[in-house]
C-alpha cells in the first residue's frame, strides 16, 4: 500500500521535508523560492519496537491506580492483538485490559495483588524469542530500582525520638502564660497567682485541674471533663499542622484492645475520596412528604411483569426533571452552569465493599418496563464488577433508597459533579387530614434532596418536589 501511495507522488516531492526547485507549482508571481540541493528520493523507515510495555490504563476519570486482580495470561505466553492479559480493579469495577500488539508477555513486572499508578508498567510484550531475554532483564531492573522510594519513606520515623521529648518542647514555649477560661474563672476564685503555676496541658496550658491543685482543692468533675477534652483536643490538631515534625510529635490516640486496622479498598478509597471533595459544595436540604397508595397499588400491579419500586422512583424522577432542567443542572467549575441535554438517573446500590451508582441513561425516554430491564441488568454487572466507566460516571441526577430497610427519613451526601440527590424513605401509614377536614389514614412517604446551591434555589427544588408529589399520588403516567 504504501509503495503504491509513494508512485503516484510527483517525483519533484521528497517525503525527506527537503526542497528542490522543480516545485509542481509556477514561481513567477513574485515569490522568491530558495535553491536547495535536491536529494533522492527515500521512504520514511516505520518505527519497529521490538519490546515494547504494557501500561495501568486509567479506566476512568476519577482513576489514579489501578490493583492486578489477575493475569489472564502467563510469562512465555503468545498474544494477539485485541486479546485480553491481566484484569484490572480499578475505583468502581474489575475490567479486562487488551493488548494493542501481537507478541510475547516476556515478563510481569507488577504481580496479582499489587497496586500501580496509572501509566506506569505491568508488563513487558516482545516481539520474537530473541528478546524475550531482553525483556526479562528491564524487567528486573525496574523491579530493582522500584524498592529505593519505600527506603528513603522508612527513614523519617527515627527522628521521632528526640522529638519525643515532650518536657523541654514545654519549658522552651512562650513566656506568656495561657489558661482555659474555665481555669481563669477558677484562679480568680481561688485567689491563685497564675503565673507560679507550671502548666501540665498541650504546650504548658494551665488546666483548671493545675489551678485547683495549686489551692490545694479537690478536683472537681468539670474541671477533670475539660482537662481531658483538651488532652483528647490535641492529637486531633495535630494532623492540620503542615509541619511533619509536628505530627510526628503529637501523641496518638490509644488503641483499643482487640482492634484490627483494615486498609480500604480500591473502591472504598474511591468512596472517602468523592465524599470529602463534597464537603466543598455549599448544600442544603429540603423535604416534601407524599401520599403513596396509588403508587402501591400501581406496583403491585406491574410487579409480576418484573418492574421494580426503584425503577418506578427513577421513571418519576425522570419525568419531573425534564419539567425542571434547572435541578438536572450541575457545577463543576466554580464559575458557571453546565444543563445536561441527557436525564441520566445513577441509583445507589451497596455492593460487598463499597458503594456504587450505576446510570439509567435517558429514563425519561424509556418506558417503564424497558427501564426495569435495564436496572436489573446494571444491577448483576455492578455486583460481578463489570460495569464499564460510562454506566457508572455519567449520572446526572442521583437517586438513593432505603425504604426497603424501613428508614423514615435520612439525608443524603451530594456526589461530585451532580446537582442533586434524592433520599427516599419508607412508605407507612400516617393519620392525615383532606381538604373538607377529614381524618384518614394514608400511606406516605418523607422525600429529603439535597442539592448545589451554587446552581439550585430553595424555590426551584421546592417546584420540582411539588411535582415529583403529583406523579407520585397520580401515577398512571408512569406507565405510558
Amino acid at each position: 500500500m504504501a509503495s503504491s501511495l509513494l508512485s503516484r507522488v510527483p517525483t519533484t516531492i521528497s517525503f525527506s521535508s527537503s526542497l528542490n526547485n522543480n516545485l509542481p507549482f509556477p514561481s513567477s508571481r513574485g515569490l522568491s523560492i530558495p535553491s536547495f540541493p535536491s536529494k533522492p528520493n527515500r521512504k520514511i523507515p516505520a518505527i519497529q519496537a521490538k519490546i515494547r510495555e504494557i501500561f495501568m490504563p486509567a479506566l476512568s476519570s476519577t482513576m489514579t491506580e489501578g490493583k492486578i486482580v489477575s493475569w489472564i495470561k502467563s510469562e512465555g505466553d503468545l498474544l494477539s492483538k485485541g486479546e485480553s492479559v491481566v484484569v484490572v480493579e480499578s475505583d468502581k469495577a474489575d475490567m479486562d485490559v487488551e493488548t494493542f500488539y501481537d507478541g510475547i508477555l516476556a515478563a510481569i513486572v507488577v504481580a496479582e495483588g499489587e497496586v500501580a499508578p496509572v501509566g506506569a508498567a505491568i508488563g513487558l510484550l516482545a516481539e520474537t524469542e530473541d528478546d524475550v531475554a531482553e525483556a526479562k532483564s528491564r524487567a528486573s531492573s525496574k523491579s530493582s530500582s522500584a524498592p529505593p522510594p519505600p527506603a528513603s519513606a522508612v527513614q523519617p520515623p527515627p527522628p521521632v525520638k528526640p522529638a519525643s521529648s515532650a518536657p523541654p518542647t514545654v519549658s522552651e514555649g512562650p513566656k506568656k502564660t495561657v489558661l482555659t477560661p474555665y481555669a481563669k474563672k477558677l484562679a480568680k476564685q481561688h485567689k491563685v497567682n497564675v503565673e507560679s503555676i507550671v502548666g501540665t496541658g498541650p504546650f504548658g496550658r494551665i488546666t483548671p485541674a493545675d489551678i485547683e491543685a495549686a489551692a490545694g482543692v479537690s478536683p472537681s468533675s468539670k474541671s477533670v471533663n475539660q482537662t481531658s477534652n483538651v488532652a483528647s483536643a490535641a492529637p486531633v490538631s495535630s494532623p492540620s499542622s503542615p509541619s511533619p515534625k509536628a505530627s510526628a510529635s503529637a501523641p496518638t490516640l490509644p488503641e483499643i484492645p482487640g482492634a484490627t486496622i483494615v486498609p480500604f479498598t480500591t473502591m472504598q478509597s474511591a468512596v472517602s475520596k468523592n465524599m470529602v471533595e463534597s464537603l466543598s459544595v455549599p448544600t442544603f436540604r429540603v423535604g416534601y412528604p407524599m401520599k403513596t397508595d396509588a403508587l402501591d397499588a400501581l406496583y403491585e400491579k406491574v410487579k409480576p411483569k418484573g418492574v421494580t419500586m426503584t425503577a418506578l422512583l427513577a421513571k418519576a424522577a425522570a419525568m419531573a426533571l425534564a419539567q425542571h432542567p434547572v435541578v438536572n443542572a450541575s457545577c463543576k467549575d466554580g464559575k458557571s452552569f453546565t444543563y445536561n441535554t441527557s436525564i441520566n438517573i445513577a441509583v445507589a446500590v451497596a455492593i460487598n465493599g463499597g458503594l456504587i451508582t450505576p446510570v439509567l441513561q435517558d429514563a425519561d425516554k424509556l418506558d417503564l418496563y424497558l427501564l426495569s430491564q435495564k436496572w436489573k441488568e446494571l444491577v448483576e454487572k455492578a455486583r460481578s464488577k463489570q460495569l464499564q466507566p460510562h454506566e457508572y460516571t455519567s449520572g446526572t441526577f442521583t437517586l438513593s433508597n432505603l425504604g426497603m430497610f424501613g428508614v423514615d427519613r435520612f439525608d443524603a451526601i451530594l456526589p461530585p459533579g451532580q446537582g442533586a440527590i434524592m433520599a427516599v424513605g419508607a412508605s407507612k401509614p400516617k393519620v392525615v387530614t383532606d381538604e373538607d377536614g377529614y381524618f384518614s389514614v394514608k400511606n406516605q412517604m418523607l422525600v429529603n434532596v439535597t442539592a448545589d446551591h451554587r446552581v439550585i434555589y430553595g424555590a426551584d427544588l421546592a417546584s420540582f418536589l411539588k411535582t415529583f408529589a403529583k406523579i407520585i399520588e397520580n401515577p398512571e403516567s408512569l406507565t405510558l
